[in-house]
């Protein structure tokens, strides 16, 4: 779907809903253009890359909201795919591509290690994809390196697991914190405008006002 921004380029977001968790990646590109990013990676990951191809985009980075097993699974399929496409993560989750345990696959009995990231998100950070921008914002609680994707000009979020419609993420990972998740949503993004269109890791879309109104877990 597209949206428009401020000066009328259109954000297209094609999700794909991959792996046994029904984990949402996306494909985000702006306008005409050919370039865009992928958010997110995880298990079979063929449709997604099927798609770049077919439109011939150019991928210009891997985006990690977190580094859950279910949002990583995929990144070598994607990265043998589009050689030297850098995979770029918050800090306080670059070892966790690596270690089955901090990302979580150990326990399924399938450990996932897919190597180290290229570089690294921060807090406030602003990102370009074509006309459009972005900036980058700091959401911990569900995984402590939990990240958003903002383009105020589109009125866009792309949120991972931090916010869910009518739920939010699991707080009872190590590393979570339910104290933490909500602050990151009450001070973040309840704070962003209510109009802004929200899309998750898992389930549909939403916006902020909506969750404002009506999410049972965390109100305004």
């Amino acid at each position: 779907m597209g949206e428009p921004n401020s000066n009328g380029v259109q954000i297209a977001i094609k999700p794909f809903v991959l792996g046994p968790w029904e984990t949402n990646c996306y494909v985000v590109t702006d306008g005409d253009a050919r370039d865009c990013w992928i958010v997110d990676a995880s298990f079979e990951p063929d449709d997604l890359i099927n798609h770049i191809q077919r439109l011939g985009l150019s991928p210009r980075a891997i985006l990690l909201t977190h580094a859950h097993l279910d949002h990583i699974a995929g990144l070598g399929q994607i990265r043998g795919a589009f050689p030297g496409i850098p995979v770029l993560l918050h800090r306080a989750e670059h070892e966790w591509l690596g270690d089955p345990v901090l990302n979580l696959s150990a326990m399924t009995g399938q450990p996932v290690s897919e190597g180290e990231p290229d570089g690294e998100l921060m807090d406030g950070q602003e990102l370009s994809l074509g006309s459009s921008r972005w900036v980058v914002r700091h959401t911990p609680g569900h995984s402590p390196g939990g990240v958003t994707f903002y383009c105020a000009g589109a009125g866009i979020a792309i949120v991972g697991d931090s916010l869910f419609n009518g739920s939010v993420g699991r707080t009872d990972f190590p590393g979570s914190s339910p104290q933490t998740l909500a602050d990151s949503i009450r001070h973040v993004l309840y704070q962003l405008p209510p109009h802004t269109r929200v899309y998750p890791g898992h389930g549909p879309p939403t916006t902020i006002g909506r969750e404002m109104k009506s999410n049972p877990f965390v109100r305004a």
